[in-house]
C-alpha cells in the first residue's frame, strides 16, 4: 500500500468538537421561537449535518419547507456570533497535527460548513500547524458527497490521489474520498446518528477513538 503524503479532515465532529457550540445556537432559535431548550446529547448526533441537521431536530423541519431558508439564516448569525466559546480540537487531534509539522507531511480541511464560518473558526482556534488548504462547502460548485473538493484540496496540496487520506465522521466523507481515488477512514468518535453506524460506511478503516488516530496514522 502507498505510503500517505497527505491527510484530509472533515471539520466538524473530526477535527473539531463544535457541537457544543452548534447546540447553544440551535437553542437560543428556539428561545427566540419561545421554545425550551433541547439536551446536548440529542442534537450533537446531526452537528456534522450542520444547519439542516440542527434545525431538523430543533424545530422538524425540512429544507424544503417553507419558512426554512430565514429560519437556517437566524441559525447561522447566531452560531457566528458564539462560534468558538466551547469549541475545541478532539482528544489527540492536537499530537497529530504537532507529529505532521516535524515530519512536513502536508494536510487540509475538506468540510461542507460555509467559509465565511470555516475561516472564523479557524481564525479563532489555535491550531499546532496551519492547514496547506482548505476546501468549504461553498468554495467550489459542488460539495461532498462529490469528490470535486477532495480532487480540488489534492491537487492544491500537488499530492496524488493513491498518496493521499480523508478521514470524516460522516457518510459522504468516505464517499467523496472514495470518488477521488483516496483511501478514506470513517472517525466513529463524531458526530454519527445511532441507525448510521460507519461499519456501513464501506470505509477503508474504522477509528473509534480520537486518541487512536495518532498511532494508526504512524504505526510503530
Amino acid at each position: 500500500m502507498p505510503e500517505i503524503r497527505a491527510v484530509l479532515f472533515d471539520l466538524d465532529g473530526t477535527l473539531v468538537d463544535t457541537a457544543p457550540d452548534l447546540a447553544a445556537a440551535a437553542n437560543r432559535l428556539r428561545a427566540r421561537h419561545d421554545l425550551l431548550p433541547l439536551p446536548l446529547e440529542l442534537l450533537r448526533p446531526v452537528a456534522s449535518q450542520g444547519a439542516r441537521g440542527l434545525l431538523r431536530v430543533a424545530f422538524a423541519i425540512a429544507p424544503d419547507a417553507p419558512g426554512y431558508a430565514p429560519l437556517r439564516s437566524e441559525f447561522l448569525d447566531l452560531y457566528a456570533q458564539h462560534l468558538c466559546e466551547e469549541t475545541r480540537l478532539f482528544p489527540g487531534m492536537g499530537k497529530v497535527l504537532e507529529r505532521f509539522a516535524a515530519l512536513a507531511l502536508p494536510w487540509g480541511i475538506v468540510t461542507n460548513k460555509p467559509a465565511f464560518l470555516t475561516e472564523a473558526l479557524l481564525d479563532a482556534l489555535d491550531l499546532p500547524q496551519a492547514p496547506g488548504v482548505v476546501v468549504s462547502g461553498d468554495t467550489l460548485a459542488k460539495a461532498k458527497p462529490d469528490p470535486l473538493p477532495v480532487r480540488h484540496a489534492l491537487a492544491v496540496l500537488d499530492v496524488p490521489a493513491p498518496y493521499a487520506l480523508m478521514i470524516g465522521d460522516d457518510r459522504r466523507d468516505i464517499e467523496a474520498g472514495h470518488g477521488a481515488g483516496v483511501r478514506a477512514w470513517a472517525a466513529g468518535w463524531g458526530y454519527i446518528e445511532t441507525e448510521d453506524a460507519p461499519e456501513r460506511w464501506a470505509a477503508d478503516r474504522v477509528i473509534a477513538n480520537s486518541r487512536s488516530l495518532e498511532a494508526a496514522l504512524f504505526p510503530a
